[in-house]
């Protein structure tokens, strides 16, 4: 296979392997050069074509799995995937995060007991703070949202605060930890982010459009809101009912798991076309729109003004 060893379905390789299949160091460097190989991370490698095709939260949460493969032979076991790693685990909406590893551990780390990729946390995880994820030792959701918001800023705390709620994240609980780390740096952003939070945004792009009309002091819009129309039911991303203005966030993550067909635009335009028709006024965003933040609240505010026009 491309001078690769044959492992069945395997998707990474450490070093060990690939010597005791018969490849070299220079075979391997010559794969790698190729793109038959990727290497993930210091003794550690992925099948080229697989790891090319991987979406950005696949790529995070595969380096979890590819440090786990890496270390398999080398590491006694005593640490606990946790912050970003074990949010990219549960397969959280993460936004704007590098593609480091973190682990937490109850010692604290040597300057070598890990690669450069790895940020080594130490710290005591209780029983109830300690769970299995895809086979793999990882911090509770709570202690995951906690410790991932204290290196966060306020739009990256939403993202994750919204989506935890959304898998049933014990929100009290969170707050309870919230109010036991005042003046910790990073705990602003997980406070605001537990003042604002909403199971119903459904996307990375939702949750920051929220905060953001939030901290423009727009009006508070109703979400997921329905409609009834001569062709039907539909539901809204955001809307404000007395103004009948709507927002649809349009980016890419609202189609996270399929491309956008003809027979889905068609569907979108038709949807659109009715909520025309009863008199709605519809604004479709996509994620450029929300960093240009003036240009966004104008936007809401003509529509306001167009809709309360005789």
């Amino acid at each position: 296979m491309n001078g690769i060893p044959a492992f069945g379905q395997v998707n990474f390789w450490r070093t060990a392997e690939f010597l005791e299949q018969g490849l070299n160091a220079r075979a391997i460097s010559t794969l790698v050069r190729g793109g038959q190989l990727v290497r993930i991370r210091r003794g550690c490698y992925a099948r080229g074509d697989w790891w090319n095709g991987l979406t950005e939260p696949d790529h995070l949460r595969q380096r979890v799995y590819g440090h786990s493969h890496g270390t398999l032979t080398t590491s006694a076991g005593s640490f606990v995937y946790s912050h970003t790693s074990a949010a990219a685990l549960r397969r959280l909406h993460l936004w704007n995060v590098d593609d480091t590893v973190h682990l937490t551990q109850p010692g604290r780390p040597s300057g070598t007991s890990h690669g450069s990729d790895v940020a080594a946390h130490t710290g005591t995880i209780n029983g109830r703070e300690l769970s299995l994820v895809d086979g793999l030792p990882c911090t509770s959701l709570e202690r995951t949202v906690v410790d991932s918001c204290l290196m966060f800023n306020v739009r990256q705390a939403v993202i994750l605060v919204d989506h935890a709620a959304r898998l049933g994240a014990d929100v009290p609980l969170l707050r309870e930890r919230c109010a036991a780390l005042a003046g910790r740096n990073g705990a602003v952003a997980l406070r605001t982010a537990l003042e604002l939070v909403d199971p119903r945004s459904e996307s990375a792009g939702e949750s920051l459009t929220r905060e953001l009309i939030h901290r423009l002091k727009l009006p508070t819009p109703e979400l997921q809101f329905s409609v009834y129309t001569a062709n039907g039911p539909y539901r809204l991303d955001f809307a404000w009912p007395a103004r009948k203005v709507a927002l649809e966030f349009d980016g890419k993550s609202k189609y996270f798991d399929f491309h956008p067909t003809d027979e889905v635009i068609y569907n979108e335009r038709q949807r659109e076309k009715a909520l025309t028709e009863d008199g709605w006024i519809v604004l479709r965003i996509e994620w450029k729109h929300l960093f240009s933040e003036a240009e966004f609240k104008y936007r809401v505010l003509r529509a306001f003004a167009r809709n309360c026009e005789p």
